[in-house]
């Protein structure tokens, strides 16, 4: 029970901390994400998502043993260019800076 506990309290401290914007950048994610699924929401129902996420959780881990180093490679190459876009924006506009942990 404790340790359910533990998982419910980080929760809700999540969304407290998305919900009112202490991260502006991370609540602009949710807000992205929130209207992006309104979108996937309106062209699939709920079965038909719970039918590709029953295969998707099946198929993606073979392909990925499969195409290992492929996948790692172009992820990493994501993962760059997204990092170095989100900087450059946080740069440009002051009120988005991360703080820096001291």
């Amino acid at each position: 029970m404790n340790a359910a506990m533990v998982h419910i309290n980080r929760a809700l401290k999540l969304v407290i901390r998305l919900f009112l914007v202490e991260d502006l950048v991370d609540s602009l994610k949710l807000a992205v994400f929130m209207w992006l699924m309104t979108y996937v929401g309106a062209v699939f129902n709920g079965i038909t998502l719970l039918i590709l996420a029953e295969l998707l959780v099946f198929s993606v881990p073979i392909v990925y043993e499969k195409y290992k180093t492929q996948i790692d490679h172009y992820v990493g190459i994501a993962r760059d260019q997204t990092k170095s876009i989100i900087e450059k924006i946080q740069a440009k506009l002051p009120g988005l800076a991360k703080k820096k942990a001291e």
